[in-house]
């Protein structure tokens, strides 16, 4: 999955879609795992950084982590890879 390459996204979390006019914005860690995503990082290695960072159980990050994925998904803001 990946950032759909529309998508703007400023350095405060400010996130539109020019395409819909959607707009909202993100918060520091939801901007963090934006910008992993954007690195091509696998949820794997966001869930090591994440959870190291923050001091954050995985079983905890995961859930929050899939709902973010699916708020994400909803908003239209990602698309699964190519090779999927």
């Amino acid at each position: 999955m990946e950032i759909k390459k529309n998508i703007a996204i400023s350095e405060t979390g400010f996130v539109f879609d020019p395409s819909t006019g959607d707009s909202f914005t993100l918060n520091p860690v939801g901007l963090e795992i934006i910008g992993l995503l954007r690195e091509k990082k696998t949820q794997e290695e966001i869930a090591a950084l994440i959870t190291e960072k923050y001091d954050v159980e995985e079983s905890a990050f995961e859930r929050y982590f899939y709902d973010f994925i699916s708020m994400l998904k909803h908003h239209q803001i990602l698309q699964e890879n190519e090779a999927n």
